[in-house]
C-alpha cells in the first residue's frame, strides 16, 4: 500500500510585506525640491569639517579621533559594520531603524573620507559627472578605468 504524503501550502515567494499588511506612512513627509533635500550636501560638509578638525583631538574624548587614531583599515571595517546593520534593518521592514542606521553610515563614511584623504567635494563632483548617465553604461565605463575588484586573498584592491 502506497504510503500518503500531505501537501504542504506553497510558500510565499515574496518575503517582503504579507499581503494583508497596509502600507506603513513615511517617517518624515518627502521634501520638496529647492528645501532640506538641497541642503544634505551642506549638512555632510559641515560634518566633514568637524570630523577633519577632530583627527587631532584626544581619542579619549573624541569618537572620531579615536576612530582615526585606529587606521584606515578599522575605520572601513566600522563602516562595513554599520552598513550591514542599516541593510538589516531594511530587510527588516524598519524604516525609523533604517533612517537612524543610514545617519551612522554617513558619518562613518565621512571618518573613512577623512582617513583615506578624500574631499566631499571630489564625491559630488563624480556624482554630478554620473548625472544623467545610465548605470549599465557608467559602470561599464569603469571597467577600463577605476579598480572595481578586490582580492580577498591579499585583502587588497589591485
Amino acid at each position: 500500500m502506497a504510503k500518503e504524503t500531505k501537501k504542504r501550502p506553497a510558500a510565499s515567494k515574496d518575503k517582503r510585506r504579507p499581503k494583508n499588511r497596509a502600507k506603513r506612512s513615511r517617517v518624515f513627509p518627502p521634501v520638496a525640491s529647492g528645501s532640506s533635500a538641497d541642503a544634505g550636501s551642506a549638512v555632510l560638509d559641515r560634518l566633514f569639517a568637524v570630523v577633519t578638525d577632530r583627527r587631532t583631538a584626544d581619542p579619549s574624548v573624541s569618537h572620531s579621533a579615536r576612530l582615526l587614531s585606529r587606521g584606515v583599515a578599522k575605520v572601513a571595517q566600522k563602516f562595513g559594520e554599520e552598513a550591514v546593520e542599516c541593510l538589516i534593518e531594511a530587510v527588516a521592514d524598519n524604516p525609523a531603524a533604517v533612517i537612524a542606521e543610514s545617519a551612522d553610515v554617513l558619518y562613518h563614511l565621512i571618518v573613512l573620507w577623512v582617513a583615506s584623504g578624500v574631499h566631499p567635494e571630489e564625491v559630488w563632483l563624480e556624482l554630478k559627472r554620473r548625472e544623467g548617465i545610465s548605470g549599465v553604461a557608467e559602470k561599464a565605463s569603469r571597467s577600463n578605468g577605476l579598480p572595481i575588484a578586490f582580492d580577498a586573498r591579499t585583502k587588497k584592491i589591485p
